[in-house]
């Protein structure tokens, strides 16, 4: 036996290295909420901490806490408009608040000497340079009415929170103004305007600052947004549409929502060889495709990872409605997202149809009716405002009246009943996809109620701006 002493084997614990890399985003997101919040508490309810630091706000200029306040109150703001863009891997988002947090940090150091805020903002900016790589995600297509919806929402919440700006300093105001007079006096601050409430010592300045700064941001985020340039949302172009139709020609019988991948508010992916393709929407982050692919079965993989790398590349939660059972299962092994049946597809063979035999006698009734009466059925794209406002009315009422009213409808025909499915990546995110999917179909309807003068005009049929080559959605 040799004299050396045994040594203990090492324990397999593993060495904390922080969260996982594909977290990040949401983490970070949250995060970023967090330190916008608090930044916009540094800045409306200040807080003078007696240390050594603060003999260094007694040398600096009057003005220089007013200024750090605003700063401090944009930097929040503007803070808080981000999380929703770094969940979802935006670039822009990630340069954005790489920006910012330094901002926050100095003004937090600065107006409340403030150690822990710029701790907060600094541990926020570490993992944020660190996982740069997560922060990808191209831009989603957009257009200068986000300004209108800006200046609304932004108006609005300014508003709000120069009211707290004025309210939040009682011991210094002069009298006690009404509330006419307090929103008055923010009304006027947000243009720059001296209002009509007074306030001891620079507490005016700290207001002033404050609500020109709020202001100042509505006004900037507005003219960036209706200055930069726009980038519409894709469409099919006329060899997009021409291709689509060659695909249907000899594959469109194999599924009953073929044809409507021609509706031109629609883009498409085309697989590698083309011979099978994928039309989609993109509905409030959702990237929503409907039915099957379109054109060779054996072909769809292809057609189906082109849409899956768009996705991925802008950041777009993927997700299919109304696939059928071999759509479902095509999906589901070729991207590992999951399939839920949505419920029954009534399929009339029109070949195979007849009104013959007394099964049918009720459905020949109502054609001869209708015969009598001189109906006849047109088919157009663009429908005129009468038609617009039935198609209205018609939706309105069948949120409630259609799907009993439907079934039985259809039962007539002796149709034949295929199931159809959702395909989605969490049972998390169905909520969202079934508002998308509504959205899509005109059934919910998110648009501002504008003017007929202000509407916006149909958009020209053009590829997306933001689209990439296959190499580049990968690298991206």
């Amino acid at each position: 036996m040799s004299g050396r002493v045994p040594t203990k084997p090492t324990s397999g614990r593993r060495v904390p290295r922080g969260p996982r890399p594909e977290t990040v985003p949401l983490l970070v997101g949250r995060a970023c909420a967090l330190v916008g919040l608090l930044d916009i508490a540094a800045g409306v309810f200040p807080r003078f901490r007696h240390s050594r630091m603060h003999a260094l706000a007694e040398v600096l200029p009057g003005s220089f806490g007013p200024f750090a306040a605003a700063l401090s109150l944009s930097a929040g703001v503007l803070l808080l408009l981000l999380p929703h863009g770094l969940k979802r891997r935006k670039r822009r988002a990630w340069r954005a608040a790489v920006a910012l947090l330094p901002f926050g940090a100095v003004a937090q150091f600065t107006y409340r000497h403030s150690v822990a805020g710029v701790l907060i903002s600094l541990a926020l900016l570490l993992p944020l340079l660190r996982h740069r790589d997560q922060f990808a995600a191209l831009p989603d297509p957009r257009s200068r009415w986000r300004a209108l919806a800006n200046v609304v929402l932004m108006g609005a919440g300014s508003l709000a929170l120069g009211l707290v700006v004025v309210n939040a300093h009682p011991r210094h105001m002069v009298g006690e103004p009404s509330l006419a007079d307090r929103l008055t006096h923010v009304l006027y601050g947000l243009f720059g305007v001296e209002g009509p409430v007074d306030y001891r010592g620079t507490t005016s300045w700290t207001v002033a600052f404050s609500l020109g700064a709020l202001g100042l941001l509505t006004a900037v985020t507005t003219a960036y947004l209706a200055l930069r340039p726009e980038h519409p949302a894709a469409r099919l172009t006329e060899d997009d549409e021409a291709r689509l139709r060659a695909l249907l020609a000899k594959q469109g019988g194999r599924d009953s929502l073929g044809h409507f991948a021609l509706r031109r508010d629609k883009a498409v992916v085309f697989s590698p060889s083309g011979k099978a393709a994928v039309t989609y929407r993109v509905v409030s982050g959702v990237m929503l495709a409907s039915g099957d692919p379109i054109g060779d079965v054996e072909a769809w993989p292809g057609a189906i990872e082109r849409f899956m790398d768009e996705a991925r590349a802008h950041s777009w939660t993927p997700a299919v409605m109304g696939c059928s059972e071999t759509g479902g299962e095509v999906w589901t092994r070729e991207t590992g997202l999951d399939a839920l049946e949505l419920g029954d597809e009534a399929v009339v063979d029109a070949a195979d149809f007849s009104l013959a035999g007394r099964s049918m006698r009720n459905v020949r009734k109502m054609v001869k009716r209708i015969e009598r009466a001189g109906y006849e059925t047109r088919v157009r794209r663009v429908a005129d405002p009468v038609l617009r406002a039935w198609r209205e009315l018609l939706v309105f009422l069948s949120r409630w009246f259609q799907i009993e009213s439907l079934y039985k409808f259809n039962a007539k025909f002796r149709p034949r009943w295929e199931p159809r499915f959702v395909v989605y990546r969490a049972s998390a995110g169905l909520p969202r996809i079934g508002v998308a999917g509504m959205q899509a179909e005109g059934f919910v309807t998110l648009a501002l109620p504008l003017p007929r003068f202000l509407r916006h005009r149909a958009p020209v049929r053009r590829p997306c701006a933001h689209r990439v080559t296959e190499p580049g959605v990968r690298a991206a």
